[in-house]
């Protein structure tokens, strides 16, 4: 009998699976296998409340036996009885610590309930059971990446071997990837997937999304006509997903009424869609409608810290620092123990361009990439993984770097060289350049690797500066929640600015500081200086960055549709237009306003207005 039940099991005859395990069960009512089979097959035919009720019976029944509480908990997973399921599961793992699993299926249902932390808790623990396995790498770099955890870039690095994913997790490694800013590997890894399932709508939908993100427009837009051909009767969550990204093509190329009519009448793809209301606020702003671009901002921000409490929440903790990496700072006695080390010269250490976010980084780091003697990457945050990597050994910086030797030094140098090359495909004859803004809080570490360094610090307008950043949906935690009020804002602004202050008068690394308003103003000049304190005699493929950046295709920051095009004066004295959103924020700002020499007239003007 139990080999019938298993054969109409395995040929899909559920009917059949019932009929069986019934029968046997009038003769054996005690037996647990054949309650299975009958549970399952009941669950086959989509009767799930009976189904249930077989598996709480063998679950009471059998209270010691972690694969009737492991199938129970499923069963009321899929019945929403999801509470009820996570204590199941738990009972389950309880009596089966190991049971990889059962930890899977625990993670993945405290990620439905956006209980974040405990599913990257549990499926990081799953990892460890299975280190190798792509489908719990998959999941745990889904959890880490909601925590804004640096280890989902480590979970997902040999996506290359995986070569055997199905569809469903294929499509979650892509959607991960661009989260994560990867969307080259993600365009890989759709059309692989759509050359294999071309009706894939999933797929196709996130790769019309992808190719904008890779600055191909047409693509992206042939792709969604495409779509909408083949899908004439898309249900509603596709029909809004195609409707944003045709606003979001339309605000790329310039066709900024009809963005935000197709966002107006869209609205929000979901409760927490902030994503909405910041493309709403760009539209209005571009239309000059700036009362309407911040009421859209309000709200964006207001809904993204929902859900970092969710994601962060220890950002939210009672005197939580607005930027922790400032916290801590170094004095002259403390620098005077470090050990003198040797470390390489300037030509053989990367260029640093550091400063405040959406003070002219990208536009800076897209210059010196177009020229050949250099090298730029996507924006990383190495020494915070370096910093992390010396707080599990016991070093906490910037305070315990001088504990570091030579040696320490050097493996650190050499892990840093490897982040790096995971990153992009080193040419070894040219300079790499670090464009990182907060690595500006790095400076001690940065400063005990590479001494003899050359950094870039890109100053803008304070209150640009701040304007532009509100702007922006940040996906790093540290500046989202920064971003939660003009006020915090500027707090941000003014702390990192102290510590950049402190860190430069201690170690007096060699820093050139360009100003965004002066390379706008006269690119060629600029340019021109900036060559000279690289070295570089040819300053001539600094200008031609755009050309650069639209053949890179992807680049990794909010900014990425604003660096394609040549220097313009676009971005000058915006503040201006956000006076009164503005103005609480100004006494905060005053002291960099002044140490910079920022007009605080023109500031002072916006904070009576």
């Amino acid at each position: 009998m139990i080999n019938d039940i298993l054969s109409a099991l395995q040929g899909g005859r559920p009917t059949e699976v019932e009929r069986l395990s019934r029968a046997a069960l009038s003769e054996r009512p005690d037996d647990p296998d054949l309650a299975l089979f009958l549970a399952i097959g009941l669950q086959q035919q989509g009767r799930l409340a009976e189904a249930l009720e077989v598996y709480a019976a063998l679950a009471q029944n059998h209270p010691d036996d972690s694969l009737h509480w492991g199938n129970y908990a499923t069963a009321l997973r899929e019945a929403g009885r999801v509470q009820e399921a996570e204590q199941a599961y738990l009972r389950s793992i309880a009596l089966a610590p190991d049971n990889g699993e059962q930890l899977i299926n625990l993670g993945l249902l405290q990620l439905e309930r956006k209980d974040y932390q405990a599913a990257r808790d549990t499926l990081l623990r799953a990892h460890a059971l299975d280190p190798a396995a792509p489908a719990v790498r998959i999941h745990a770099a889904r959890a880490c990446s909601a925590c804004r955890d640096s280890r989902a870039e480590e979970l997902l690095r040999p996506w290359r071997d995986w070569t055997a994913l199905d569809d469903p997790l294929q499509l979650e490694l892509a959607d991960l990837q661009l989260v994560l800013g990867e969307a080259n590997i993600a365009r890989v890894l759709l059309e692989e997937l759509l050359a294999r399932t071309p009706g894939h709508l999933p797929a196709r939908l996130l790769l019309a999304a992808v190719y904008e993100r890779v600055n191909d427009l047409d693509g992206s837009a042939a792709l969604l006509d495409q779509l909408e051909r083949d899908h004439p009767a898309l249900d509603a969550e596709a029909q809004l997903e195609i409707v944003h990204q045709r606003a979001k093509l339309a605000l790329r190329r310039g066709q900024t009424e009809q963005a935000r009519r197709l966002l107006q009448q869209a609205g929000p793809r979901t409760p927490d869609d902030y994503a909405h209301f910041f493309s709403l606020a760009e539209a209005c702003d571009k239309l000059r409608d700036y009362p309407g671009a911040i009421v859209a901002l309000h709200e964006a921000h207001a809904r993204q810290i929902e859900e970092l409490k969710h994601n962060a929440p220890r950002r939210f903790d009672p005197g939580a620092p607005v930027l922790p990496a400032a916290v801590e700072r170094i004095g002259v006695e403390e620098f005077r123990r470090w050990p003198v080390l040797q470390g390489p010269d300037s030509a053989n250490s990367p260029v640093f361009i550091v400063g405040f976010p959406r003070s002219g980084t990208t536009l800076l780091e897209l210059m010196l990439d177009a020229h050949p003697a250099l090298q730029s990457m996507d924006e990383r945050p190495f020494f915070t993984i370096l910093s992390d990597q010396l707080a599990d050994h016991g070093i906490v910086v910037p305070q315990d770097l001088y504990k570091l030797d030579q040696h320490a030094c050097d493996e650190l140098r050499k892990g840093y060289v490897s982040l790096v090359c995971s990153k992009v495909r080193r040419r070894w004859s040219a300079q790499l350049v670090d464009k990182n803004p907060l690595n500006m809080l790095w400076l001690p570490l940065i400063y005990r690797l590479f001494p003899e360094a050359k950094f870039i610090l890109a100053l803008r307008h304070p209150c640009d500066v701040l304007v532009s950043n509100y702007m922006q949906n940040f996906r790093a935690a540290v500046l989202a929640v920064a971003c939660a009020s003009m006020e915090k804002l500027a707090t941000a602004y003014v702390t990192a600015m102290e510590c950049w202050l402190h860190d430069v008068a201690l170690f007096q690394p060699n820093v050139f500081v360009s100003r965004y308003e002066d390379l706008v103003a006269d690119p060629v000049a600029q340019t021109r200086r900036i060559a000279d304190f690289l070295g570089l005699e040819d300053a001539a493929p600094l200008l031609h960055f755009d050309r650069h950046a639209r053949d890179k295709g992807f680049i990794a920051t909010p900014s990425y549709a604003q660096v394609t095009q040549p220097v313009n004066r676009k971005g000058l004295d915006r503040w201006k237009r956000y006076r009164e959103a503005l103005a609480p924020a100004l006494p905060i700002l005053d002291p960099m306003l002044r140490h910079w020499g920022y007009s605080v007239a023109d500031a002072d003007e916006a904070g009576a207005g």
